[in-house]
């Protein structure tokens, strides 16, 4: 089994800045992909990032050219740094490994990201 372990969490202001871990144990041979969601208050979980084993990225139109998405493979582990943080990024920000099918094979807990105006 995978295991995934996010932090870097917190509370900043409009503008600041945050670098979200997720470090990744277990069987992870079987990760071909991770990527990070993240669901605010009252709506669905919508992606932020991925990034495969190969350095392959993906952005949500909304964070691009303010999010990072990159990964230490010697850590096992992904990171997504949020620069110009707006309000309206809080939300609950999950990782997640992905196979070579294509298919989620775990989530993390859950970090809280909270940007006040």
């Amino acid at each position: 089994q995978v295991q995934l372990v996010e932090s870097g969490g917190g509370l900043v202001q409009a503008g600041g800045s945050l670098r979200l871990s997720c470090a990744a144990s277990g069987s992870i041979f079987s990760i071909n992909a991770m990527g990070w969601y993240r669901q605010a208050p009252g709506k669905q979980r919508e992606l932020v990032a991925t990034i495969t084993n190969g350095g392959s990225t993906e952005y949500a139109d909304s964070v691009k050219g303010r999010i990072t998405i990159s990964r230490d493979s010697a850590k096992n582990t992904v990171y997504l740094q949020m620069n110009s943080l707006k309000p309206e990024d809080t939300a609950v920000y999950y990782c997640n490994a992905v196979d070579g099918y294509r298919r989620v094979i775990r989530w993390g807990q859950g970090t809280q990201v909270t940007v006040s105006s």
